[in-house]
């Protein structure tokens, strides 16, 4: 693994000089593990609207090894960069008197969403639509930034990782259901992986998805050598699971079966320091051991900088829009021997990785 090393900058003007990993996800031939990675969840997305160029462009500037934009489809069939299919959370779409008339309700995944969705709409109808933050209680300061950017395709989103040499951390949202409705992602992925130069780019591309078809389809086409990545939830089932929930596939059965298909695990924060809001922290569980003695890298989701997601001990006040201790949560899950972090502000993992060193 080659490293490098980068200055960057935080939200708060610090300076710090990093090695940085060049988005290797192997390390092999290396003398020491590679420094955990830091993935810009949705971008920066603390700190501007997420799934914008500017959150992934302030993602990469507060030294992201990676930025990861979720997928979902267009009416015509391109890869555009939403959490959700469902727009009106996160769009100015609701504002758009000659959009009114798509207003629907859809299940999703056995979910009953009322809204707009990006299914319903060509690619030239939603780069009309202005971009806006999704959690204005929390993130006041972001709604600035509300109307200046459309959404990116993930052709977009891939161009600028390419661009500055970071890698690119991809989700496909809802699968199954857009399939069922006509639009399969997984062709249209490996299609704009090959367009990007990316289909053979394994340590520069993560594909991730929290259902198992997707993944086990990508990998076993041998034309395409990215790393695949099963999420898991602390709770709930992947909808192609038939009958097999995450639980399961946490045990060290499901880390086996997991192992044929994918290089690494991404999971919810609690599976791995356990907390609740009213008894706080629990001991840590075993899990990043068993999924390293399975051969598996154990990515965590999300770390996020308000009190409102951070156990009560690290909660720093009565403000749950206000920052807490993120450096000690952030701390306390590379000590567990976590393998990267999906930050809403890169910025925090780059400073504390600064002067963290792995326990002997």
């Amino acid at each position: 693994m080659t490293m490098t090393r980068r200055t960057v900058t935080t939200a708060g003007g610090a300076a710090f000089l990093v090695a940085c990993s060049g988005a290797s996800t192997t390390g092999a031939g290396s003398e020491r593990a590679p420094r955990p990675l830091v993935i810009a969840h949705r971008g920066a997305s603390a700190d501007r609207p997420e799934h914008t160029l500017g959150a992934y462009q302030l993602g990469i500037n507060q030294g992201a090894d990676f930025i990861e934009p979720d997928l979902v489809m267009t009416k015509d069939g391109v890869l555009v960069c939403r959490h959700e299919c469902e727009i009106g959370e996160t769009t100015d779409v609701a504002a758009r008197p000659e959009f009114a008339d798509r207003r629907a309700t859809k299940t999703i995944d056995g979910e009953s969403f009322t809204g707009w969705f990006a299914e319903d709409f060509t690619l030239a109808e939603l780069k009309t639509l202005r971009c806006k933050e999704r959690l204005p209680q929390l993130r006041p300061q972001n709604m600035a930034y509300d109307g200046q950017e459309t959404i990116p395709t993930f052709a977009e989103a891939a161009a600028l990782a390419n661009a500055v040499g970071v890698g690119i951390y991809p989700e496909l949202k809802h699968p199954t259901y857009l399939t069922a409705v006509g639009l399969d992602p997984v062709p249209a992925l490996m299609e704009a992986l090959r367009a990007a130069d990316l289909a053979m780019a394994r340590e520069r591309v993560f594909v991730q998805c929290f259902e198992l078809g997707p993944l086990q389809r990508i990998a076993s086409v041998s034309s395409m050598q990215v790393a695949c990545i099963q999420l898991i939830s602390a709770d709930g089932a992947p909808v192609d699971g038939e009958g097999l929930t995450y639980a399961d596939l946490i045990t060290d059965e499901g880390l086996g079966r997991i192992a044929d298909y994918a290089v690494g695990i991404g999971v919810q924060k609690t599976l791995i320091t356990p907390w609740n809001p009213e008894d706080g922290l629990s001991a840590p569980t075993d899990l990043v051991a068993r999924a390293h003695a399975a051969g598996l890298k154990v990515h965590v989701w999300t770390v996020r900088p308000e009190n409102y997601f951070l156990p009560v001990e690290m909660r720093r006040g009565d403000d749950l829009a206000a920052p807490g201790d993120v450096a000690a949560e952030i701390r306390l899950l590379l000590d567990q021997g976590v393998d990267g972090l999906f930050c809403d502000r890169p910025s925090d993992a780059v400073a504390v990785l600064a002067d963290w060193s792995a326990p002997a």
